[in-house]
């Protein structure tokens, strides 16, 4: 007698878990239960006890926890992608009830799409380098703050580029006569300096990380490409994972939302800009790397030689394609009076499958 299946959807909040569960074609049942681990394994080994359990929720900011303990108990559990869930124009109600029942149905009809959940050690160091990236912003923030004060009081810098050693030089020459002014000054200076200083402490423990043998073949090749640094590549890695999942490079492309949307009806068909869906950090890291490609210049500098050094030469002659193809694209779009902003995703769109190229090419063994 085949094995009944008991299809369960989640509606997950950090306190409670909204539980909607169904037989092949029996109605929902729900209950509400707490968000605690030994709970939810008590529940699902009842559950199991009827019959296969498959369950699903939305990612979330409740993370992948509830996942992972329900796999250490022997339950399937699908962690589905939020932008990919089908929903009805005219459905104005929302409640964790509707949601529970809504994902249910829809995951025992085979409707949803399911994120691929990271390990533990790729999920840490993913965080560390999006913790990075929060304290790049934050640095930012300040630098502009500072020189909104300083510019509010007269005081503009001419002499260059700013946040140049020169210029902090200056910035730190700077005095005022009113006490108020210097201890607001004195304020937006030390958070600059704390701010630096973060950077360089997590700017190093992501070199070490780098070179753990979780991420280290995956660095040395993705920073053969021109514009891939050490962090860049472990971004990379860390946010996208293993690549070989993508069957073909425009997969990736449409992943990462640098492909062109479209509104089409009938005889119309009309473009629209990229998608900007899916993985933003991942879609911002190429779009600064395809800077790099403004020069017209197809060779490679003496940093980007001693990276390729010692690599197969499988990634060399990937790399070196890179470099050719994308300087010389650069360059004719350039000519075409194109807007620099749209060659930049351009490029990055063709350096998106270049990375897969990288990352997924197998070595031949020497003979």
């Amino acid at each position: 007698m085949k094995e009944s299946i008991i299809w369960v959807g989640m509606d997950v909040h950090a306190r409670s878990v909204t539980i909607a569960e169904a037989t092949d074609q029996g109605d929902p049942v729900v209950r509400e239960v707490a968000n605690d681990a030994r709970r939810m394994k008590q529940l699902f080994t009842e559950l199991a006890k009827r019959g296969q359990v498959r369950a699903c929720y939305e990612a979330g900011p409740c993370g992948f926890e509830l996942q992972r303990t329900l796999l250490a108990a022997g339950v399937s559990c699908d962690v589905i992608a939020p932008s990919l869930i089908p929903s009805r124009p005219g459905d104005r109600i929302k409640t964790d009830r509707r949601d529970a029942i809504r994902l249910l149905r829809l995951y025992r009809a085979g409707e949803l799409t399911s994120v691929v959940v990271p390990s533990e050690e790729q999920e840490a160091a993913r965080d560390l380098l999006r913790a990075r990236d929060d304290l790049r912003r934050a640095r930012t923030t300040a630098r502009l703050q500072l020189s909104t004060f300083l510019a509010r009081h007269g005081r503009h810098y001419r002499a260059g580029t700013h946040w140049t050693l020169k210029h902090w030089a200056w910035v730190r020459s700077q005095r005022f006569e009113i006490a108020s002014l210097t201890s607001t000054f004195v304020h937006y200076v030390d958070q600059l300096d704390y701010f630096d200083q973060r950077t360089a402490e997590l700017d190093g423990e992501i070199a070490k990380l780098a070179k753990d043998p979780l991420f280290e073949d995956g660095v040395a090749r993705l920073t053969c490409l021109r514009g891939i640094s050490v962090l860049s590549a472990m971004v990379l890695l860390t946010e996208l994972g293993d690549l070989r999942r993508f069957p073909h490079p425009r997969q990736l492309m449409a992943y990462v939302g640098i492909v062109p949307g479209e509104r089409s009806s009938g005889e119309t068909r009309r473009r629209t800009g990229i998608t900007k869906t899916g993985n933003a950090h991942v879609r911002r890291i190429l779009v600064e790397a395809a800077w790099s490609y403004r020069s017209a210049s197809t060779t490679l500098g003496p940093r980007a030689i001693a990276r390729m050094r010692g690599q197969p030469p499988e990634f060399v002659a990937i790399s070196r394609r890179a470099t050719t193809r994308l300087a010389r694209r650069h360059g004719r779009m350039t000519a075409r009076s194109k807007n620099p902003q749209v060659i930049a995703v351009a490029i990055a769109r063709e350096l998106c499958a270049f990375v897969w190229a990288l990352a997924t090419t197998e070595v031949k063994s020497a003979a």
